[in-house]
């Protein structure tokens, strides 16, 4: 009997995608433009943290957001009304965004004059860390009510992560949620990355958040 021959279709795709993706990522280091993928669950604040960043910042920086979602222009709206130049990526059912995805919103959005822009990747805590989007950076953000225990079943996510956010700080006693348990858990899975904790409806840590945002940019560009 013949034998069967096996295609790693997955890794092909993933190889492909990670060509495009580093293409990509020169590009906008050339055009000084930092590319920042936000990923997290449904509901964990990412358009509140977004819209509270915006204000923040629209005295400093130029800012773009590309918004994903697999139907609704909901929130590309809602970060237009607070001051950024967006675009809403409809991805058919797709859980994720790739390189070539965002290449194409980047090209509707425009990056010209832009020092910042942001993915608001679809709302899942997999298949988002499995695509290189040509970002410079990836930040996670993790709720307080999802619990301290998710970088221990969802490695991947914490692992990609250069940045964890713990958004809804201000109720964590409410959710029995522990900081120090969950700084335990992302350093079993990521010794190296940053983690905020914040709030962005009461301000607590938003500070900290938007310090590491400028340096990111003045990195970028210089």
């Amino acid at each position: 009997m013949d034998r069967i021959k096996v295609i790693e279709v997955k890794e092909d795709i993933l190889a492909n995608n990670d060509r495009a993706a580093q293409a990509l990522r020169e590009r906008l280091h050339d055009e000084k433009t930092l590319l920042i993928n936000l990923m997290s669950s449904p509901g964990s604040g990412k358009t509140t943290l977004l819209s509270a960043t915006l204000d923040a910042l629209a005295n400093e920086l130029a800012i773009g957001v590309m918004e994903a979602d697999v139907d609704s222009d909901v929130d590309a709206y809602t970060v237009q009304d607070h001051g950024a130049r967006a675009v809403q990526l409809h991805t058919g059912g797709m859980c994720h965004l790739d390189a070539a995805m965002c290449e194409q919103g980047l090209r509707e959005l425009g990056t010209d004059g832009l020092d910042l822009v942001f993915i608001e990747n679809v709302g899942n805590l997999i298949c988002p860390a499995e695509f290189d989007t040509g970002a410079a950076k990836r930040v996670m953000i993790l709720s307080t009510p999802e619990g301290h225990d998710k970088p221990l079943k969802y490695p991947l996510m914490f692992e990609v992560s250069d940045l964890i956010i713990v958004s809804k700080i201000d109720v964590a006693e409410h959710f029995d949620f522990r900081l120090d348990e969950l700084e335990k858990n992302v350093r079993l899975r990521n010794p190296n990355a940053t983690i905020v904790p914040l709030s962005a409806k009461t301000g607590e840590g938003m500070d900290v958040w938007l310090d590491w945002l400028r340096q990111e940019v003045r990195s970028w560009q210089a």
